[in-house]
């Protein structure tokens, strides 16, 4: 499992005491100075005459296409960096006099301090092939891709978030979030029978739009006990319940009332997928998966499709959240339904593994709630 980490745009730096700064310094806290032209390498003078043309170059495209081009100058610089310090052993100082440098021959663009050179540095170490770059990331604002950089290790992980911030527009702040909540680990991991149950290429689409496990931490860790109140905590947080399910559902109703003869039904959560083009019956559950939750399920969706469906919708899809499973008594369960059926559990927080000298150490979770139980007098649940 990848876990988010931090970039820090100055490792493997030379030490705060190489670089020429005013007054004293207050841990990494200082007021760097540029180094002398003076001091610098003999060749780079033209080494900086050559980014100067690189930008003189770019400006007009920077105008009419100023993201893009903007990204791309920014990894071009980076590159350009790279080269000189695997060549020369170009450090710090170079980095300063530079920001000094472009920040006096285009006083009126933003970007060119020492912390952004570094980042376009990093971010050309991170996509050293520019067609990827032009393609994907520099479709994204420079902001989307310093959180990239920041909080993911693995190339394969930014691409993934990229593309589905360029599909869902998400925002800087969705996107950290959204990587946060480690939804690459998530998407497309629902256990379903949609491959059985639905054409291929609907299948392949319905299996991305669902995950597990779901992650509503924005209900507490003190997790609901009973289903109406998972369900009254999901409808208190609605917008944060919608960001969860991902792009594209738009919320119908809860407890939408059902009547077969003289029996009342009441499905929990109904919604609309606005790209699957379809509705979806969401059914809670506070406990663990039993093989009856899908038939009440696939009679809700039934229902649905006879009663709610437009002709030129596609089927009624179910997603069943649980708070376990098992994965082969689900398989069974579903085995034999038509109904295009998702389960997949839920929870208040990612649960993350406990170092293992810790293992063992600690009560399990049936032992804490068995001593709370003793402590209030067995009180009913």
């Amino acid at each position: 499992m990848t876990s988010p980490k931090k970039l820090n745009a100055s490792k493997a730096e030379p030490s705060a005491e190489e670089r020429n700064q005013r007054g004293r310094v207050d841990g990494s806290v200082m007021f760097p100075v540029a180094s002398p032209a003076g001091d610098m390498p003999a060749d780079y003078a033209a080494w900086l005459a050559d980014i100067k043309g690189r930008i003189h170059g770019e400006r007009l495209r920077l105008v009419l296409a100023s993201n893009s081009v903007m990204v791309l100058l920014y990894w071009d610089i980076g590159q350009r960096i790279l080269h000189k310090q695997a060549e020369q052993g170009y450090g710090t100082k170079v980095i300063d006099r530079l920001a000094a440098d472009l920040h006096q021959a285009f006083p009126d663009m933003k970007g060119f301090s020492p912390r952004n050179l570094k980042y376009m540095r990093a971010f050309a170490s991170a996509w050293p092939e520019r067609e990827v770059v032009q393609q994907t990331v520099a479709q994204l604002t420079w902001g989307q891709n310093i959180v990239l950089l920041e909080k993911l290790d693995q190339g394969q992980d930014r691409l993934w978030y990229a593309a589905r911030t360029l599909e869902h527009g998400w925002s800087r702040n969705i996107l950290s979030i959204q990587i946060q909540g480690q939804a690459h680990l998530r998407h497309g991991k629902a256990q379903t029978n949609f491959p059985a149950t639905l054409p291929a290429a609907e299948s392949d689409m319905a299996v991305q739009v669902f995950k597990d496990p779901y992650l509503f931490d924005f209900l507490g860790t003190d997790a609901p006990r009973r289903e109406r109140e998972l369900e009254q905590g999901l409808i208190d947080h609605i917008q944060k319940f919608l960001l969860e399910l991902g792009q594209g559902f738009a919320f119908v109703g809860r407890q939408v009332h059902l009547e077969i003869g003289d029996d009342d039904f009441y499905l929990d959560l109904l919604f609309y997928h606005l790209k699957l083009r379809c509705y979806v019956v969401i059914e809670l559950k506070a406990r663990k998966f039993e093989p009856g939750d899908g038939a009440q399920l696939g009679m809700y969706m039934t229902a649905v499709n006879r009663l709610l469906a437009h002709p030129d919708d596609k089927p009624t899809l179910g997603l069943l959240l649980v708070r376990e499973k098992n994965r082969v008594l689900v398989e069974y369960a579903l085995a034999g339904s038509t109904h295009p059926i998702s389960v997949a559990e839920w929870e208040t927080q990612l649960t993350r593994a406990l170092p293992q000298e810790l293992e063992g150490s600690l009560p399990t979770i049936e032992q804490i709630e068995a001593e709370l139980s003793g402590e209030l007098g067995g009180e009913d649940e």
